[in-house]
């Protein structure tokens, strides 16, 4: 039986830890609704409560303040539009500041504001896809109602500087919200000490299940409107039954973060990546970190490669090793990649961009094997295309 292909596309979604999966499975043996007034309702109840606390826990939260989500993007969308709904009857601003490097659900909600009168304002990157910060307190004024830039971009795994931009957001009077989905579990998470206003989270990024993510709204903040009506649940922000199974899986995969963080993982991540790129190098194959010094979430590199097509690569290897280009999410564009694009890049260097993370899980051999796999691949296709080998 041949065995599966070595996994290197972290940023699209990572394995679920055991943890998460033996919670879930203990949940899903015992059904109950919390919303029932009978034994199995309280003990559904007990999950999500101990899932919460465990969730704010990671960020440095307080349960109150995390309302359970279907995913990051539901969370984007409620962060968004729920506060610019909230605010159209008790506030004048109107302009909402993203930076050209979101996630199309970040994007897409503030093309939606546009749509409806809001002014939707575009910072731009550096070359190596950080913030920047003077374009960006150019844009912000007393019409700035919310600012929205994520915490660690998806495609290039750069580490934006959340903190400074709450700062210059505070200043004017605008709130902030943070795409965190790339850097819950992977890097320690301090809400209050990035003095953001909204969070977003998803639980699969960081070891959990798809289909759960979560918003953090901070105490005294604007509760968002709804984007639905139903039954309440969750003070009526995000009503409809909780996924108790999944909620559960969401909380174990926290708390194992928790403990992982606290017991080096970041440096072992950071070896991990070391040790895969030093291999590529080694074998003299020549590429660039397109993110040039930029820290970036440990574990992750994007990489251009020389005189190779990324999406030939990545299909030649499917089989072997698992690896991406650009946002999963937008896969199959004819156009390059936004985030690549609001970079700089020509449409040549950006296709022969690769987006790699190595998890948690992965042990040396498998790195080496992937090496190998990746300079073998590259090697037939140079062959097979003519080049002269000297």
């Amino acid at each position: 039986m041949k065995s599966a292909p070595i996994y290197l596309d972290g940023f699209a979604t990572l394995p679920l830890a055991n943890e998460a999966l033996e919670a879930m499975l203990a949940a899903w043996k015992q059904p109950g609704n919390s919303g029932s007034p009978n034994a199995s309702g309280e003990r559904a109840a007990r999950i999500i409560a101990n899932a919460r606390a465990e969730v704010a826990a990671l960020v440095g939260a307080t349960p109150s303040e995390i309302v359970f989500t279907s995913g990051a993007t539901e969370a984007n969308n409620l962060a968004l539009v729920g506060v610019a709904n909230a605010s159209r009857s008790v506030s004048e601003r109107r302009r909402i500041v993203v930076s050209a490097i979101e996630h199309k659900a970040v994007l897409e909600p503030a093309a939606a504001l546009a749509a409806e009168g809001f002014d939707v304002a575009v910072a731009k990157v550096d070359a190596h896809g950080r913030i920047d910060l003077e374009a960006l307190a150019t844009l912000l004024d007393e019409n700035v109602l919310l600012v929205s830039v994520m915490l660690v971009n998806n495609e290039t795994g750069v580490i934006q500087p959340v903190a400074e931009v709450a700062a210059l957001a505070h200043a004017i009077g605008a709130y902030v919200h943070t795409d965190a989905a790339q850097a819950v579990g992977k890097i320690v998470i301090d809400v209050t000490a990035l003095d953001v206003d909204y969070v977003s989270f998803s639980a699969h990024k960081c070891y959990g299940p798809m289909g759960v993510g979560a918003l953090y709204v901070a105490a005294g903040m604007p509760v968002p409107s709804p984007l639905m009506r139903g039954g309440g649940q969750q003070s009526g922000i995000r009503p409809g039954t909780e996924p108790v199974p999944l909620i559960a899986g969401f909380g174990a995969a926290a708390r194992a973060a928790i403990d992982h963080l606290a017991q080096g993982e970041t440096a072992r991540q950071s070896a991990r990546i070391d040790r895969l790129l030093n291999g590529l190098a080694s074998r003299q194959l020549r590429f660039t970190r397109i993110t040039g010094d930029h820290p970036v979430v440990p574990g992750s590199a994007a990489i251009a490669i020389d005189n190779v097509d990324a999406d030939s690569l990545c299909a030649q290897l499917a089989r072997e090793v698992s690896l991406s280009t650009g946002s999963a999410c937008t896969s199959g564009q004819i156009r390059i990649s936004h985030v690549l694009e609001a970079m700089g890049f020509s449409e040549q260097i950006a296709r022969s961009v690769v987006r790699i993370f190595c998890d948690r899980t992965l042990s040396d051999t498998e790195i080496d094997r992937a090496v190998d796999a990746i300079v073998a691949s590259i090697h037939r296709s140079q062959l097979a295309a003519g080049e002269v080998r000297q």
